[in-house]
């Protein structure tokens, strides 16, 4: 496996946003959903429609249960992710059971291979020289959340890694690095 990098402009985050939405809602989707969840590319592209909606509405937690372990884990679907669903949803007469990432040569999910040059091709686009990959989308959701104050313990389990360091290797963080810590109870 080739090693690639998060996105860590927002600003770029944005125009790859826009050039997505050009290509097609429903890629624009999978960048979205892959950079605010962290969810695999492979849970991510077996996704049904009713795996993230209830009739026409977006869930506000979407549940994938852990091959491994067995394990359900809830992923907070925010309003960008939702905003984003509702369109794509509305855009066709869709069943339950459908991919929520239809090809459109079959019935089956995009491929894998579908899913990088989909991601890749943007990036080349809005003039992203570094390595970007399926990857990314994780990386990019665990460097921002982390940098958002989000703690690394949450990210690694997200991740489902072994140990902090791993984490912050994969995420291209010095692990030496030091965050200032807002506390801001606020009461």
């Amino acid at each position: 496996m080739e090693y690639v990098n998060p996105i860590r402009d927002l600003e770029t985050i944005r125009a790859m946003k826009e050039e997505l939405r050009k290509h097609s809602v429903r890629d624009l989707l999978l960048f979205v959903l892959g950079i605010n969840t962290g969810i695999s590319l492979i849970d991510l592209l077996h996704l049904t429609v009713e795996d993230v909606c209830d009739g026409q509405s977006p869930k506000q937690f979407l549940y994938i249960k852990d091959e491994r372990t067995g394990e359900e884990r809830a992923h907070y679907l925010n309003s960008n992710i939702q905003e984003i669903l509702k369109e794509y949803v509305s855009m066709m007469d869709w069943k339950p059971g459908d991919y929520l990432f239809k090809s459109k040569k079959d019935c089956g999910p995009i491929t894998r291979q579908q899913a990088y040059r989909i991601i890749n091709h943007s990036a080349r686009e809005v003039g992203i020289s570094e390595k970007i990959g399926t990857h990314t989308l994780r990386k990019t959701f665990g460097y921002h959340a982390y940098y958002k104050g989000v703690a690394i313990s949450i990210i690694k389990s997200i991740l489902h890694h072994h140990s902090t360091a791993e984490t912050l290797k994969y995420l291209g963080i010095d692990k030496n690095e030091r965050l200032p810590i807002k506390v801001d109870v606020n009461l």
